[in-house]
């Protein structure tokens, strides 16, 4: 009896065992790092505001999406006040270069960083982005210990990740997880392809570096999806190659020029895929080319689909920018486009992205002469003088009935320039296209609405 027991728990215990054996460790790995990541807490003179003072953050913050502001402020209710904020950096280089978000320095009129060896050193912030929500800091050091820099491009979905940061100020806590997605677009955050993991990631773990199993850094912890304010299992960490890019250009320029090409793009639906005669879903849609931009000198017409960018298959619109942002302003790359249904490719020499949004586009006082169209079911009207100007050749809607039009989506005030590849420069252009349409096939309808260009599918029943 004894014998056959002892049979029974001997596969059990060497299956725990090779359990455990496959688990990773990550007692070598933290002992080793953490004398590069730091803390660090800034000042901030400041009024009083009761909400910002109390909570250590914006009223408009949405709920949703937030960065980490840090500790609640301390002090009295009124007057001028000093806030601590509390997050997290790491080491770069042995003469004191640190790297954090800029959500953790923004605003500070003092920062100090905090060493594993429990010295207070002030820092003097050397550059900062807010597009990447990145900073770089100086320490007067020598000998200072650095983190190892690994390659985010390589880091692969499913692969185990380190974070170490302070979060709510408790400093080198350890958190472990695994990497959930690559390339993540967040709102209002066009030029970061985030990582995306299931590491805890708290208040005071911004600016803090994510780790892969050799100790090596391959992303600093930015950003949660939360509900409640709290972890709730979904963080973004922006890729290390993306931010030593942006850190060098801060050490040596003092800002960040990114890579512009100049189209307003939008995402490819399965609709729009069909009205364009693609096989699947996929790419970059331009709706729109910015006048003397690097497209137009392209040649980018509206209507082209961006299906590769330097040789990179361009899967959701989001790709794009990633991929034009990174670009040295000046270089040539190769777009692959469909165009009309046909492939095309096309040599662009990428400019530097400009500082601040254009105009929107005026979509008022139109001409009050108008046309009917009982294929579509809208009224039309040519555009008035200030129209054209801002907007170009094209007819605006005035009406919208029952039938193709309403189904979809156009609305009072659209100006469309564009049905199934034909330029809508007049109503009697407008006539003309949608007389020849084709019945019971979507075809790709370009508009302007509140002045962002976008293509829908339209499909005429008969």
């Amino acid at each position: 009896m004894t014998q056959m027991i002892r049979m029974l728990v001997l596969p059990l215990l060497l299956l725990a065992s090779l359990a455990r054996a496959e688990l990773p460790d990550f007692r070598d790995l933290v002992k080793e790092t953490s004398p590069a990541v730091v803390n660090i807490s800034t000042v901030q003179h400041m009024q009083n505001n009761g909400f910002q003072q109390r909570y250590g953050l914006p009223e408009d913050v949405p709920e949703i999406f937030r960065h980490f502001f840090g500790a609640p402020g301390q002090g009295p209710r009124g007057g001028e006040q000093e806030r601590a904020s509390l997050g997290s950096g790491f080491i770069v280089s042995k003469d004191g270069y640190i790297l954090t978000n800029n959500h953790v320095i923004k605003d500070a009129d003092e920062i100090v960083v905090r060493l594993n060896d429990r010295r207070e050193l002030e820092a003097k912030l050397i550059g900062a982005d807010e597009s990447s929500d990145l900073a770089l800091l100086k320490v007067e050091a020598k000998n200072l210990p650095i983190v190892e820099l690994g390659d985010s491009d390589a880091l692969e979905v499913g692969e185990w990740v380190v974070a170490i940061g302070s979060p709510f100020g408790f400093d080198y806590s350890v958190t472990a997880g695994i990497v959930s997605a690559k390339g993540r677009s967040l709102p209002n955050e066009n030029y970061v392809p985030f990582i995306q993991t299931d590491v805890a990631i708290n208040p005071g773990n911004s600016g803090g570096p994510l780790f892969n199993l050799d100790g090596k850094v391959v992303g600093i912890n930015s950003q949660i999806y939360t509900r409640s304010g709290g972890f709730m299992g979904v963080s973004f960490a922006i890729p290390i190659n993306v931010a030593m890019d942006v850190a060098d250009q801060l050490k040596e320029k003092g800002k960040v020029s990114r890579g512009w090409l100049g189209v307003v793009i939008q995402e490819v639906s399965k609709d729009l895929a069909e009205s364009f005669g693609l096989e699947k879903a996929a790419g970059a849609l331009v709706a729109q080319i910015v006048p003397g931009s690097p497209a137009e000198a392209a040649g980018l017409k509206n209507g082209d689909i961006i299906t590769h960018f330097n040789g990179k298959s361009i899967y959701l619109s989001s790709d794009l920018p990633h991929q034009v942002g990174r670009v040295k302003p000046g270089s040539g790359v190769k777009l692959d486009v469909v165009r009309n249904g046909k492939r095309k490719k096309i040599n662009v020499t990428i400019g530097v992205l400009p500082d601040g949004d254009g105009a929107e586009l005026a979509l008022n006082n139109a001409s009050p002469k108008e046309s009917t169209s009982n294929r579509l079911g809208v009224v039309v009207s040519e555009l008035s003088d200030a129209q054209r100007k801002s907007v170009g050749d094209g007819v605006v809607v005035r009406d919208v009935k029952r039938g193709p039009a309403a189904f979809a989506g156009l609305v009072n005030g659209d100006i469309i320039t564009m049905i199934a590849g034909d330029p809508v420069r007049s109503m009697d252009d407008f006539n003309t296209v949608v007389a020849k349409l084709p019945a019971n096939r979507s075809v790709p309808m370009r508009i302007v609405r509140r002045g962002a260009a976008m293509f829908i599918p339209l499909r005429i029943t008969e």
